[in-house]
């Protein structure tokens, strides 16, 4: 085993899980370890995860910790969210969608530093070591893939603490006792699934809620913010031009003073078991919604209704992974061409977990008031031609209902 493996690139949070699987690669494989820490906004502070690496002997040069933010929020956020994608039409993928960033990353790495292999701390049970390791394997088909959860033999936290206290591995006292629930952050949102979760019937204890204030003690008085849009994309908050991942950070914060975007749920996991979790998305929920705003009056029946179409396939693709896949780049050119004069600003109202569009308005609307009126159309519109609209729809219906005898 040990002469197949020389470098490793890890994905090292800092955190006790891939502080054991550092040592247990740097035992088990006899190998080098670089990690790699990503800063994906999950408001954590990432300079102890390079000290924690030095003290476990890797080399300064070999510690990478990237401030990936913008190009998570540019590059994977907004094309997600000009598709309005929802897994079975709630979930706004705020976990699956930064795992072909890190996995992207990783790779770029792996080919910087001439490693051999790659590893995550994802387990054996969930979705995230089927989008790290799609990833991997699509950008670098010949990669090793070392997944420690699913070959070692470190099966419970106790186990895991014996190991690190072994090794001399710092393990923080709120580590020490069995986890409430597990936690995964990063701009777009913060998920909680397992323990106090685990029964669906049970309701959310309100100390799981990180990102959000609870709606009931949100401001009695609602808020009106405006964000503008260019090609589909969000640009300005309030007039104030904004680059994507501070526009989405300002959202988070409106939405975690008015109680915007948690979302219980028993989802349908890749692998194939239900899982209960509990999402925050503050910010991406206004978003997605503004988004739908505008597209209201700029988008054609026909475009909007295949989009609505497509939105659930192309959301199914990123859960389970397939971000690199040529199907999700094929509806992302669709999708794309479909934003073209998805272009205007739309008017929101916050206000106790909900989010209101209030108005919108765009330069290449296709709103006419002329035509819609309830008054004088002066001609715009022609009701006669109803008429025959009508009885051509009605054709195929009144032709079964004489054959029918109705």
């Amino acid at each position: 085993m040990s002469d197949q493996i020389n470098r490793v690139v890890l994905a090292y949070s800092g955190g006790l899980d891939t502080s054991v699987i550092l040592k247990w690669l740097q035992q088990t494989y006899n190998c080098e370890v670089v990690t790699f820490t990503a800063d994906l906004g999950q408001g954590e502070e990432l300079e102890p995860a390079r000290r924690k690496a030095e003290m476990a002997g890797v080399k300064p040069e070999h510690i990478f910790i990237d401030d990936l933010k913008e190009e998570f929020v540019r590059d994977f956020v907004f094309p997600m969210m000009r598709a309005n994608a929802l897994y079975e039409g709630l979930y706004l993928l705020g976990t699956s969608i930064a795992r072909p960033l890190i996995a992207k990353r990783q790779i770029e790495i792996a080919k910087m530093v001439g490693a051999d292999a790659v590893s995550h701390g994802a387990t054996g049970k969930g979705n995230d070591q089927v989008r790290f390791e799609l990833g991997y394997y699509a950008l670098a088909p010949d990669i090793k893939v070392i997944a420690p959860w699913r070959e070692w033999d470190l099966t419970s936290r106790t186990r895991l603490i014996e190991f690190a206290e072994q090794h001399q591995i710092p393990v923080s006292k709120d580590k020490r006792g069995e986890a409430p629930f597990s936690t995964d952050a990063n701009l777009l949102h913060t998920s909680s699934e397992g323990k106090v979760l685990e029964d669906p019937w049970d309701e959310v204890p309100d100390y799981v809620y990180s990102r959000t204030v609870n709606p009931e003690d949100a401001p009695d008085a609602p808020e009106t913010i405006t964000i503008d849009f260019e090609r589909g994309d969000g640009v300005a908050l309030n007039g104030e031009a904004m680059s994507p991942a501070t526009l989405l950070a300002a959202l988070n914060e409106l939405g975690r003073k008015h109680g915007i975007g948690r979302l219980d749920l028993v989802e349908n996991r890749f692998v194939g078991m239900k899982s209960r979790g509990m999402y925050e998305t503050p910010g991406g929920t206004i978003y997605h919604l503004a988004h739908r705003g505008i597209e209201q009056i700029t988008l054609d029946r026909g475009a909007a209704h295949l989009k609505d179409e497509l939105a659930p396939r192309y959301a199914e693709l990123i859960y389970n992974g397939f971000w690199f896949a040529p199907e999700r780049e094929m509806l992302q050119a669709a999708i794309d061409h479909s934003q073209e004069k998805v272009t205007g600003t739309v008017r929101l109202k916050l206000y106790k977990g909900n989010v209101i569009v209030t108005g919108r308005k765009s330069p290449h609307t296709l709103y006419s008031e002329k035509v819609v009126t309830f008054e004088d159309d002066q001609g715009a519109y022609d009701q006669r031609d109803a008429a025959g609209f009508i009885k051509l729809q009605a054709l195929r219906l009144r032709l079964l209902g004489r054959r029918d005898g109705r």
